[in-house]
């Protein structure tokens, strides 16, 4: 039990970084958590821009901004804490980031960001403060027609104090298409199996991770008399996603999907557990539009 958890641990904390890979180059998409039978839900607008910035030929600074503003909903049966005081918090990341082709098989890319996760309900601090820093190496083989069965492999380490723990951690994302109209993808914090249902669409089954860690400016006193200080939840989800390109680098998708794990805390300053809200969700629904690379 104890090795599942610190799986699962390893799963959510890279989550984050891999969400905003670097061919992403604009995105705006909408989450929905239903609040359902169960005490808290949630909805999530997110906007992404990445302006790449020629160095020399396969070479590019990154510039960009990561913006996402989460509206909670709480059940009438939480009444140990100040609802009002967390039911908005907005995250934003500035990203700088480097990318070169290292030889003919493999990119490097590096980014470091630094931005607020926080409720706002005063003026930013340094404890609203985010750090992140991501290195990657990419082997991509996906439009390679001199292979029989195209791939992508992705490795690499990953930093961020927004996610609670000081030191690295490593990743792995392994793509391959074994057929015309089937591929898959296994990893972390992703995997999925996709039908290539024509040039244009593609749908998948999917596991993934979604969640967020925020700051609560000025604590919130509990029923307890505990003060927390910061907002965490953490999401297992699996389900079909649907994919519609209307050019070679502008595409529509939408979620729906099923809740395997939902974990919701309040904590504080040193990481300890003071509230947990019951959480019974089954659905979970995301959409958007993406221009990628």
């Amino acid at each position: 039990m104890r090795e599942r958890s610190l799986l699962f641990i390893l799963f959510v904390l890279v989550s984050s970084m891999m969400r905003g890979q670097l061919s992403d180059l604009a995105k705006i998409d909408y989450t929905r958590l239903p609040k359902g039978n169960s005490d808290v839900g949630y909805d999530r607008l997110r906007g992404l821009i990445n302006y790449p910035i020629k160095v020399k030929e396969g070479a590019y600074f990154i510039v960009g901004l990561d913006y996402s503003k989460i509206d909670l909903s709480f059940g009438q049966n939480v009444t140990d804490f100040d609802k009002d005081a967390i039911d908005d918090f907005q995250l934003l990341d500035i990203n700088i980031g480097y990318t070169y082709k290292m030889n003919a098989n493999w990119r490097f890319g590096a980014r470091f960001s630094t931005g607020y996760s926080s409720n706002l309900v005063r003026k930013l601090s340094l404890e609203d403060a985010t750090f992140s820093g991501d290195l990657v190496f990419i082997n991509d083989k996906r439009n390679d027609t001199s292979i029989a069965k195209p791939y992508q492999l992705i490795v690499g380490l990953s930093y961020s104090q927004n996610r609670g723990f000081n030191f690295p951690l490593p990743f792995i994302i392994y793509y391959r298409k074994f057929h015309p109209k089937w591929s898959y993808k296994l990893g972390v914090p992703k995997s999925n199996l996709q039908y290539h249902l024509s040039e244009k669409s593609r749908f998948k089954i999917i596991a993934e991770l979604d969640g967020f860690t925020a700051n609560i400016q000025n604590g919130i006193v509990l029923a307890n008399n505990e003060v927390a200080h910061t907002a965490n939840m953490s999401l297992i989800i699996a389900g079909f996603r649907y994919e519609y390109k209307f050019s070679k680098y502008l595409e529509v998708y939408a979620n729906a999907a099923n809740i395997l794990s939902n974990s919701a805390k309040l904590k504080t300053n040193s990481n300890k557990t003071v509230s947990s809200v019951e959480r019974n969700n089954h659905y979970y629904f995301r959409t958007g539009i993406r221009f990628k690379l």
